[in-house]
């Protein structure tokens, strides 16, 4: 019970970012999973476990709000798919600890981008849509492979090519439900198949699910109210500070300084 207390409120407060920004639930839960001493794999399928519930919640209202442009959605979701299932098969391929520094890099890194995109100016231009299929397969990829990155890297991508933002986020999240369902799915298939020797081990995180879920659900629809009080400019360098700390915790231990787990 109280570790799902701790991730009900890590789930709410990571969706309350997510609705506000169209990033980063899948990247704070998954940072406090690893923080936590939670392998990358285990990780990531827990937090998509969760997404399938949070996705389909933020994805609903932002359609209910005609949100989302379906030009962007279906040229998104294709290759989106495509390299989420690449990042799952890779992720289940090899051992937990030696991907894990490379994982906690790649997390530092979002976090500082995302401190970088909160003291730059949206551009206001069209957007090149050479552009789209490769942020779809590389956030795809990412985001099983991180256990989160699909927002960070395709919502900024987008909007730092000028899309609106409006219907860059609520694109973005839309095809997030349908990228997190094939991540599932992938797992589910490695799990069944044997081809990941530990997927056994996830029931041990079964109440931090449960609770990334029912945090998430229940702060999508009210995530909106957030940017009534808080800038977005804000909200990014908050996001992006804890992301690079508890990065930072996780290279700490790794390195045998922090005590691990």
């Amino acid at each position: 019970m109280e570790d799902f207390l701790l991730f009900l409120m890590v789930g709410f407060m990571a969706q309350m970012v997510d609705g506000a920004l169209g990033m980063a639930y899948g990247v704070i839960s998954s940072t406090v999973l690893l923080a936590f001493g939670v392998s990358p794999a285990h990780a990531s399928a827990s937090v998509h476990a969760a997404e399938m519930f949070t996705t389909a919640a933020s994805g609903s209202a932002h359609l209910y709000h005609r949100n989302i442009d379906w030009k962007l959605f279906w040229r998104l979701a294709p290759f989106g798919i495509l390299g989420g299932c690449a990042g799952a098969y890779v992720l289940t391929s090899f051992d937990g600890g030696f991907i894990k520094p490379y994982v906690t890099a790649y997390l530092f890194l979002v976090g500082m981008w995302l401190l970088f995109r909160s003291f730059r100016k949206i551009p206001s231009k069209s957007i090149n849509h050479s552009i789209v299929a490769p942020l779809g397969a590389a956030g795809g990829f990412l985001d099983a492979a991180g256990g989160g990155g699909w927002g960070p890297i395709v919502t900024t991508g987008l909007l730092g090519a000028g899309g609106a933002p409006r219907y860059v986020i609520g694109s973005v999240n839309a095809a997030e439900f349908l990228i997190t369902t094939a991540v599932s799915i992938s797992f589910l298939i490695a799990m069944l198949t044997g081809h990941w020797e530990e997927a056994g081990e996830l029931t041990d995180h079964l109440w931090a699910v449960l609770g990334l879920i029912a945090g998430g659900v229940f702060a999508a629809p009210l995530a909106g109210f957030m940017v009534r009080w808080l800038r977005e400019k804000i909200l990014l360098r908050l996001v992006g500070t804890l992301i690079v700390l508890l990065a930072g915790w996780q290279t700490l231990q790794l390195v045998g300084i922090a005590p691990a787990g």
